[in-house]
């Protein structure tokens, strides 16, 4: 963790850009205001005002194809976003100012299922005749009405809506296709409300892949048709989630561009599932001298009690809830990513050494050491999803342990040490950083300017090497955050990362970034998003009064 000096120091550098931009109250110091910032725009000195009957409408091409219902919603959410002081009763400007009456987009395919491979450019014209959005899939749309949502702004004297710096032309796309937040539900419990306020505001600064890391050592809260005594390892009775509610988190995020990959861990980190299934646990593993044993955990214990991979019915209990969440029983499962997390981190061997069953294992496999106890559970689960249609994901030690004993498909989360991903790309493997000195946001004096340098492809210059990092992720670990302080723990950091792994890579002066992650953390307050300051580390109060820019 970064130092108190350092946040001073952060701190300090802040005041100074502030300063130096001449900012004594709040005003706009950037050319474009969007966050995060588009691959190419062009801007005007005109102010362009909305019309009280603006109106939101697909091309005629598409009024009647299964896009209606898609943009019906979507259309009615950004009228609430922009229009978030109500509709003007009529025109107050001069009557030389261009009024724009209409809001088009055009769409190219038919197609509302979500992918890491759906196409999320578009271009955003506004001119005087009118704005335009066009973009080849419904999620470009998207990214385009939430550019456009940040441009308009409202006027207190004139009752009236309008877009300075018009006319506007924006061409944009993401840098990369991966851009995550992680949000833990099992050490605290988020009830579907908190999830869904937490998709809305991914989808205000583009981030489109929410890692609900749903399952841990502490609790179990997910429900299982066919293993029904899992979620006996919720915390309580009420903080569980239904196959229903989690249905509902998976549309309500494929409805706001943002797809929904769960995780599994194995073989670490599976207490909570011997809860109901006590046989999955290590026999033994209670008086086992190196085998973390407080479960619950106490304060600061991380309970990775791993699973028995000696248990038959160990096999049985994870293949059937991953082939549940993948593909159900009528090909339906609950989740539609095509990756999913199976963890594979800090699994605690130590758990093993104290069953004479687990032993006798070993022997009868030819195993000599509990390292292939782990690597047999991590190719038995990356398998078994393969099986299923996905795509496994794992953390960083499954590679420094095995390298390229794991199926070639794997990708390769980085959270420990930023070096390991270049390793992880130059053996081929495709990969996403969350390095956690700078992109956990549980880390509560990493200041935003961190997140903002944390430049993914710094040390890696071959461009073949380059293309197999598919993005980023910063993580929400919520050993110490509830609902209570989630979002001024999110917001504004991630907003950071958003821009790192959206914008080019040439977008990374954090003095041109701070104008507008200011104005963003007004939109957020303004649209029920609790962010923190900006010009503290995480999850702080204001220290003063002040515009919301200004703290």
């Amino acid at each position: 963790k970064l130092t108190t000096m350092k946040i001073l120091l952060s701190t300090v550098l802040l005041l100074a850009v502030l300063s130096a931009s001449g900012l004594q109250r709040v005003k706009d110091t950037s050319a474009c205001p969007i966050v995060p910032l588009p691959q190419t725009f062009n801007s005007g000195t005109e102010t362009f005002q909305l019309s009280p009957t603006f109106s939101f409408e697909l091309s005629e091409g598409i009024q009647q194809s299964k896009l209606h219902s898609f943009f019906k919603s979507a259309f009615r959410r950004f009228n609430g976003l922009i229009f978030a002081h109500g509709r003007p009763e009529r025109l107050n400007f001069a009557s030389d100012i261009p009024v724009l009456h209409k809001l088009q987009v055009s769409v190219e395919s038919e197609d509302t299922s979500i992918s890491l491979q759906s196409d999320e450019s578009y271009t955003l014209d506004i001119t005087s005749d009118g704005v335009v959005i066009r973009s080849r899939t419904c999620f470009g749309a998207l990214r385009g009405l939430q550019s456009f949502s940040q441009l308009v702004s409202y006027c207190f004297e004139t009752d009236q809506y309008q877009i300075l710096n018009s006319p506007w032309q924006i061409k944009d796309a993401p840098r990369f296709a991966f851009r995550g937040l992680l949000l833990d539900t099992s050490r605290h419990f988020f009830p579907i409300s908190a999830i869904q306020t937490v998709i809305e505001s991914m989808e205000y600064a583009k981030l489109n892949v929410l890692h609900w890391h749903i399952v841990d050592a502490q609790s179990f809260p997910m429900q299982s048709l066919e293993f029904p005594k899992l979620w006996e390892g919720a915390w309580s009775h009420g903080e569980r989630y239904s196959q229903k509610a989690i249905r509902l988190v998976v549309e309500y995020a494929r409805q706001r561009g943002v797809i929904v990959m769960p995780e599994f861990d194995a073989p670490g980190h599976m207490y909570a599932w011997g809860i109901g299934y006590p046989q999955v646990l290590p026999g033994g593993w209670q008086s086992a001298a190196d085998c973390e044993n407080q479960c619950p955990p106490q304060s600061g214990n991380p309970c990775n009690v791993p699973i028995d991979p000696s248990e038959p019915f160990s096999y049985t209990l994870v293949d059937g809830v991953l082939k549940e969440v993948t593909v159900g029983r009528n090909g339906k499962g609950l989740f539609n990513s095509e990756l999913i997390h199976l963890g594979g981190d800090e699994v605690e061997d130590g758990c093993w050494r104290n069953s004479p069953q687990i032993k006798d294992w070993m022997t009868s496999m030819n195993f000599t050491d509990y390292n292939s106890n782990y690597l047999h559970f991590v190719n038995f689960t990356h398998n078994t999803a393969l099986k299923y249609g996905r795509t496994p994901v794992a953390w960083e030690e499954v590679f420094v342990n095995f390298g390229k004993k794991l199926n070639p498909k794997t990708i390769i989360h980085i959270w420990k040490d930023f070096d390991t991903l270049a390793q992880v790309v130059e053996a081929g493997y495709r990969a996403i950083l969350s390095n956690s000195d700078v992109w956990y946001l549980d880390h509560l004096d990493t200041p935003w300017i961190d997140f903002y340098n944390n430049e993914p492809l710094r040390n890696i210059t071959d461009p073949a090497q380059q293309a197999l990092v598919i993005g980023g992720e910063v993580c929400m670990w919520s050993e110490t955050v509830d609902p209570s302080d989630l979002h001024n723990t999110i917001w504004p950091r991630a907003a950071a990362a958003a821009e790192r792994l959206w914008s080019s890579q040439a977008v990374s002066d954090p003095n041109q970034f701070i104008g507008r992650l200011q104005r963003f953390r007004c939109l957020l307050l303004q649209r029920g998003i609790g962010a923190g300051p900006i010009n503290q580390a995480g999850r702080a109060a204001p220290n003063d009064p002040g515009a919301c820019a200004l703290q």
